[in-house]
C-alpha cells in the first residue's frame, strides 16, 4: 500500500502502516535520528501537544472539543505523531507491538481483576 491507499483501521494492517512509516524515514535518511531516546523524546513532545489541545477544558467538555470541527483534525494529528513515533520505537527496538500488547493486556487482566476493578481508577496495589 501507499499512503493514498490508507483508510480506515478496518482496511489497513498494521503491518502496512509499520512498512509506510519506515518507508517514510528511510526516504528521508532519517533512521540516523530514529534511536531509542530520541524517539522517546518524540513521542513526549507529541504528548505534550495534544495536551494542549485540552488546555484549561474541563473533563464534562473534553469528548466534544475532540469532536468538535475546530479541534478534531489538530487533535487527531497530535494522535497520529504519537502513534508514528511508537510505531517508529517499536521498529528501532525490535518490538513486535501486537505480542507486546498482548502480554500487557494478561499482566493487567491479573493486576485488575474484574471483580475488584469494575469501576474504580484505583491502582492494582490499593484494590
Amino acid at each position: 500500500k501507499d499512503i493514498n491507499a490508507m483508510t480506515t483501521d478496518s482496511e489497513t494492517t498494521l503491518t502496512e502502516i509499520k512498512q509506510l512509516i519506515n518507508r517514510f524515514v528511510e526516504e528521508r535518511d532519517w533512521l540516523q535520528y530514529h534511536d531509542p531516546k530520541n524517539l522517546v523524546m518524540a513521542m513526549m513532545s507529541e504528548v505534550g501537544e495534544l495536551a494542549d489541545q485540552f488546555r484549561w477544558v474541563n473533563n464534562a467538555d473534553s469528548h466534544a472539543l475532540a469532536a468538535s470541527t475546530e479541534q478534531a483534525e489538530d487533535v487527531a494529528d497530535e494522535l497520529a505523531d504519537i502513534m508514528m513515533f511508537a510505531i517508529e520505537f517499536a521498529s528501532v527496538c525490535n518490538i513486535d507491538i501486537t505480542s507486546a500488547i498482548a502480554s500487557k493486556l494478561d499482566k493487567n487482566a491479573s493486576r485488575y481483576p474484574i471483580a475488584k476493578a469494575k469501576g474504580s481508577c484505583k491502582k492494582y496495589d490499593r484494590l
